[in-house]
């Protein structure tokens, strides 16, 4: 959600854990501590075509696994078709997606329908025009889900 982090990632300037790493640690999915965050948008245009070829899961499992565990730069073309190869995709035609970029517009329309619904981080969670900004715990989660759940059937009983 930043295009501006240049491919060689940005120092975080952190005095601690971020509440991320709190988030993750405090479910027990690994990572690690991260020195760098990294441009993600090749890696979310290759999500799309993942997406396409029925690897999405697999593709985003391989990305995380990359950027939150092993601090690699999901930046970097060459890590990227790694990721590509381990989530069993075409590793030329990935070449081809990265070069040719044919998902950059369907990745601009995702970004711009967020900076329309307001989400300026990741993650954010909307329904029915409520939001919860950031990692959360689950309860928080179950909460906006009933909140809006009720949000919903007021709107359907007062139409």
């Amino acid at each position: 959600m930043h295009p501006e982090t240049p491919p060689e990632g940005k120092p975080r300037n952190m005095s601690g854990p971020s509440r991320v790493d709190v988030m993750l640690e405090r479910e027990g999915l690994p990572f690690t501590e991260r020195k760098f965050s990294y441009n993600s948008r090749s890696a979310q245009e290759l999500a799309k075509w993942a997406k396409r070829e029925g690897r999405e899961d697999a593709f985003n499992a391989a990305v995380y696994r990359a950027y939150f565990v092993e601090a690699a730069n999901i930046a970097e073309p060459d890590v990227l078709l790694q990721l590509v190869e381990e989530a069993g995709l075409p590793v030329e035609e990935a070449r081809r997606v990265l070069s040719e970029r044919p998902f950059q517009q369907a990745v601009n329309d995702d970004w711009q329908r967020c900076y329309s619904l307001g989400v300026t981080a990741v993650p954010t969670y909307l329904s029915e025009g409520l939001a919860i900004v950031g990692a959360e715990p689950y309860e928080q989660l179950e909460r906006l889900v009933t909140e809006a759940n009720a949000k919903r059937l007021r709107e359907a009983a007062d139409a």
